[in-house]
């Protein structure tokens, strides 16, 4: 039987200062050629070198040989521009701009299978490998050839689902796909966002999990969840949903926020990745905060479907603040799974 809470995170950590710019977003690489493939291998053994050493069970490649979690596998398909870029509203919180989808979108090659294979070969925990929800992609981008969210969502949908049985052949025990536009567009999560991210999940045999948050620590997201008032109550529309999809596993923000826990009991018979660490804040946690949201999580899920997690990424953070809040994670989940046991 496997042990209790086993604690993983949602992806994303913080780069080594020497392949990028530390808490910037789409930041450049810092390094070129055999040299930069290099650096990234390091900065994933280094990832992986944190994780396991603060106690994470199921570990990831803290997301190093990408710039960023949607545009990377983006910029490896056929059909959208990147030096034409438009301005759009992302998740309806900040503008940006963003390339353009000009033609018929396709995928020339595997993008992450090399990548997912190396991060098999360095450790002998569970690992995770993540990537972008379709509607996600949808919203992170200008569309002048679709002109439909739901057929492109469509398109990306087949695309991932092809990277993900590519992912799984390298030996990965989960794929998670990350969708933060699932806590904003509830009716097209109803209409054909579930659709498109079990499209993307079809035919996978290893375990699959969807991220749903509230957004990196960084200060539109901020500032929007000071709008949210009292309450955040945007899991309330998407949980049931979740509950009767073929997706295992969700992962969704806990810690220091305003979500009424006994939502996650709509989630009835997945396992949830309960956000024990707030990545929107440099405060580290103490292993009895940790321990606290875990047990307040266990009134509404059973302790076998329990899976200490993170909120969301961690790659605006500082190395050394995103150590230490592994190591209360980690910690955390060890006091609890002592008093089950």
């Amino acid at each position: 039987m496997a042990a209790l809470l086993q604690t993983t995170i949602a992806g994303s950590l913080p780069k080594p200062e020497w392949l990028s710019t530390p808490g910037v977003l789409w930041a450049p690489w810092l390094l070129e050629g055999e040299a930069l493939a290099e650096g990234k291998r390091d900065a994933v053994r280094l990832a992986l070198f944190d994780q396991e050493h603060a106690g994470i069970d199921i570990v990831t490649d803290g997301e190093q040989t990408r710039r960023h979690f949607v545009t990377t596998l983006i910029e490896n398909l056929d059909g959208v521009d990147f030096e034409h870029r438009q301005t759009v509203r992302i998740r309806n919180r900040y503008d940006a701009a963003v390339p353009v989808v000009v033609g018929p979108v396709a995928r020339r090659h595997p993008v992450f299978a090399d990548d997912a294979r190396f991060l098999r070969g360095e450790t002998q925990r569970k690992v995770k490998y993540t990537l972008p929800g379709p509607m996600t992609m949808v919203d992170t981008l200008y569309d002048a050839h679709y002109k439909s969210r739901e057929k492109l969502a469509t398109v990306f949908a087949e695309i991932l689902n092809q990277e993900a049985l590519a992912i799984e052949a390298a030996g990965v025990d989960v794929i998670q796909f990350d969708e933060p536009a699932f806590n904003v567009y509830f009716d097209e999560v109803r209409d054909w966002g579930i659709a498109a991210l079990e499209r993307a999940a079809q035919g996978l045999k290893c375990t699959t999990a969807v991220h749903i948050c509230y957004g990196y620590g960084i200060k539109a997201n901020i500032e929007w969840k000071k709008t949210l008032g009292s309450e955040w109550r945007q899991y309330e529309s998407t949980f049931p949903l979740l509950a009767r999809s073929k997706i295992a596993q969700v992962s969704l923000e806990c810690a220091n926020s305003h979500v009424p826990l006994e939502l996650i009991g709509l989630l009835s018979g997945k396992d949830v990745l309960v956000g024990a660490i707030d990545v929107a804040t440099d405060r580290v946690e103490t292993p009895e905060e940790v321990a606290a949201t875990i047990r307040a999580a266990l009134k509404y899920v059973p302790a076998e479907r329990v899976y200490p997690c993170t909120n969301c990424g961690m790659v605006p953070l500082g190395r050394g603040v995103a150590r230490a809040k592994l190591k209360a994670l980690g910690t955390g989940a060890a006091l609890v799974r002592r008093e089950l046991t």
